[in-house]
């Protein structure tokens, strides 16, 4: 009776522990988002988006989980959005690049649009900017959860580009964007559509001859490895759309979609906060990695670029530059 009694004990202990390590086994969720996303793990863009993950994943218990998966694994860009379309992924960040499927999208990534990041912040809180929500859900099929501030764009070079005459011929990588070519061309250089996963590779190899990012980007990717200079062009004050495809969200039941909006509030004023705090200290870093920054002649710049970006728009479009160009004096 003693033997059985003792091995009746064990085998309770042991259920017991199997049953504790069940419990503290992951649960499968029923949403699982994954993320594709140009930056390296070191981005705010990265970091804001491993914050909102364990943001839904905490608040939902278990039910939502976000992958991330950075500098283009999954990937390039226009092949995110398209995979988000059609339900292989989920989620990426996107601005510009989305004019190949919506015209409107051009006045979140147009060069010599806005002047500084308060005609940034009255253009996204207008008429116009809810337009331009608007748009990706209806025409793309994608929901913008807020937006992050990249900066003002800079143009990295190996010779010091301080006129639009010492831009002749040079080969410059910009994003697939149509205003991004128009804009370089009418500068005199050679703009050259490209993911940004092989900027750096083809830089290196001298495929292309410069680039042009916000300093977090240029910081981000290593240019200063292969660019000597960083020109002070400010052509661009440009931001990023983190993005879900509009069915996937649907596919969540109401109390889910709440938690997951409240979240992106969230993940928008954290990476802002970590934008600002990241802004002054990566052009200490580019320095002290050797890049010499060149002050350029923005005037003649502008002058060169701005009527042929206006001429390039339709004449819808043409009409929205002129109201953007009022609401943001």
């Amino acid at each position: 009776m003693y033997c059985n009694t003792k091995q009746l004990l064990i085998l309770i202990l042991l259920l017991l522990m199997l049953s504790a390590c069940g419990s503290s086994s992951p649960k499968t969720p029923e949403y699982l988002f994954r993320a594709s996303m140009l930056v390296k793990e070191n981005h705010t863009w990265y970091k804001a988006f491993i914050h909102f993950g364990k943001l839904i994943e905490e608040r939902s218990n278990g039910r939502m989980k976000l992958e991330v998966y950075p500098s283009e694994q999954l990937a390039k860009e226009l092949e995110a959005i398209r995979l988000i379309k059609t339900g292989v992924i989920d989620m990426t960040i996107s601005a510009g690049s989305l004019t190949n499927f919506a015209e409107i999208l051009t006045f979140s990534d147009m060069p010599f649009l806005l002047k500084d990041t308060l005609a940034m912040h009255k253009l996204i809180n207008s008429a116009i900017g809810k337009r331009i929500e608007r748009e990706m859900i209806e025409k793309i099929g994608l929901r913008p959860l807020g937006y992050f501030q990249r900066g003002e764009r800079h143009l990295t070079s190996n010779r010091p580009i301080k006129h639009p005459d010492d831009l002749q011929e040079l080969i410059i990588r910009v994003p697939n964007a149509p205003s991004y070519v128009v804009a370089w061309k009418a500068l005199g250089a050679k703009p050259t559509p490209m993911a940004f996963s092989e900027v750096f590779s083809s830089l290196q190899q001298g495929t292309i001859e410069a680039q042009e990012n916000p300093f977090a980007m240029i910081k981000n990717a290593g240019f200063s490895e292969v660019q000597k200079y960083l020109n002070l062009t400010g052509h661009l004050i440009t931001w990023g759309y983190p993005l879900v495809g509009e069915k996937q969200f649907q596919s969540l039941p109401k109390d889910l979609k709440t938690i997951f909006l409240q979240a992106a509030k969230e993940m928008q004023a954290y990476e802002h906060r970590l934008f600002l705090s990241n802004e002054s200290k990566v052009q200490k870093q580019l320095k002290d990695e050797g890049m010499i920054f060149v002050e350029v002649d923005k005037t003649a710049f502008m002058e060169n670029g701005e009527q042929a970006v206006y001429e390039s728009l339709s004449p819808e479009m043409q009409e929205v530059y002129k109201s953007i160009k009022k609401i943001t004096q």
